[in-house]
């Protein structure tokens, strides 16, 4: 299936695909949501990739875009989107200062996002809010899993804009940003979402969601490099001012005998490239990422997963370890909260184990991939029992 629509059967379930990574047999690795290992055939492109920038003269002008706009193609497959509205950003934080550099906010008004939500949306929402004499209404931890209930309840007449994304970072808490988009638009708002911790395991289709700015990095769920990102921009909000004046940007760059300074912009979100955009290194090395993913598809994907983290729901339940309820979270990674706080140095001796997942805030967040079975998840315990013990 490509394309980020929703299939009308049931998605099958992928077999491991464990050989297309190069993941020891003594690595437990369920911590993708941290940052993805890299496909095999992604190390042999990024090869090939520095070796010809190793000898320059290889490269010609029409390189400059041709990766580019496959990138275009690939992520515009992912979300359902044209490849005219996917600007190439360097980070998360790119696409949401693009977006609150082209919206407005009045004293008296107020921005609704996640208390406690990662860094890279929620320090431009109060940076805007601080000068803008406006509120930011960060929508508190729900006890019960409710995300959705009291994202809804925060927005009011008063809204410019509402920035959440589809599940909450530490421990896969799911909004459903359905009917939050739908609930921003009738009263105003402009919807922004960050898709960075589902995009690649879970299905966004913005024909139907319709948000005003999404934005992606791709180092996690695309199983892509760091330091590159995507931004989608709606098509009525394509008319704003990027962050950067370059000529890339510029109507008319592709021809080589048009490199001047053009005085108006490129169709679609071209204009909000980032500046060096035609990454020689890590564009060929995202594009067989997406790629894969694309073949794969999304539904299959979090189908695969979604075993996994059920049984890292049982191994908690048995544990007196609390867990986001099975309606209340996303399929694809799991927060394990633990009753007087997440043991100190848990993560570190874990690790030492070769067993890996991430400590954060008060979670310990466990995010598996198409390359782990149910053995690991299991082993994973087995040693996780023992650290904590103290018998490691």
């Amino acid at each position: 299936m490509l394309g980020g629509s929703r299939s009308i059967r049931e998605p099958d379930m992928l077999p491991n695909q464990r050989a297309l990574f190069d993941i020891p047999d003594d690595v437990t690795y369920i911590n993708c949501a941290y940052l993805s290992p890299n496909l095999k055939a992604q190390r042999e492109m990024g090869h090939w990739a520095v070796d010809r920038k190793v000898h320059p003269w290889t490269i010609e002008w029409k390189h400059f875009y041709d990766d580019v706009e496959r990138a275009r193609v690939l992520f515009a497959k992912l979300i359902n989107a044209s490849p005219e509205d996917i600007a190439i950003v360097a980070a998360t934080s790119y696409g949401v200062a693009t977006a609150s550099q082209n919206l407005g906010l009045k004293a008296g008004q107020n921005v609704v996002g996640l208390e406690g939500e990662h860094y890279s949306t929620l320090l431009e929402y109060k940076r805007r809010c601080a000068e803008a004499g406006a509120t930011l209404k960060q929508v508190a931890k729900p006890k019960d899993g409710d995300w959705t209930r009291d994202i809804l309840a925060a927005i009011d007449e008063k809204t410019a804009w509402v920035g959440v994304p589809n599940c909450y970072w530490t421990d896969g808490g799911l909004i459903d940003l359905q009917k939050i988009s739908d609930r921003a638009h009738q009263v105003g708002a402009v919807f922004i979402t960050d898709v960075t911790q589902s995009l690649g395991a879970k299905a966004v289709d913005v024909k139907k969601l319709k948000p005003d700015y999404l934005m992606c990095s791709a180092y996690k769920w695309l199983l892509g490099p760091y330091g590159l990102g995507f931004l989608y921009v709606a098509p009525h909000r394509q008319d704003g001012r990027p962050l950067e004046q370059h000529n890339y940007g510029r109507a008319g760059s592709q021809s080589s005998a048009n490199r001047g300074m053009g005085d108006s912009y490129a169709p679609g979100a071209r204009r909000f490239d980032m500046g060096e955009r035609s990454h020689f290194i890590h564009l060929p090395i995202a594009n067989v990422g997406m790629e894969q993913l694309l073949a794969w598809g999304q539904d299959e994907i979090e189908a695969t997963i979604e075993p996994l983290t059920r049984r890292i729901a049982e191994h908690a339940a048995a544990r007196q370890l609390a867990v986001p309820p099975a309606d209340a979270r996303v399929k694809h990674f799991i927060g394990l909260q633990f009753p007087g706080g997440v043991p100190d140095g848990l993560g570190d001796r874990l690790n030492r184990e070769k067993c890996y997942a991430s400590v954060r805030g008060t979670s310990l967040r466990m995010s598996p991939h198409v390359y782990n079975n149910l053995a690991e998840i299991d082993r994973f315990f087995d040693v996780f029992d023992r650290v904590v013990a103290g018998k490691d």
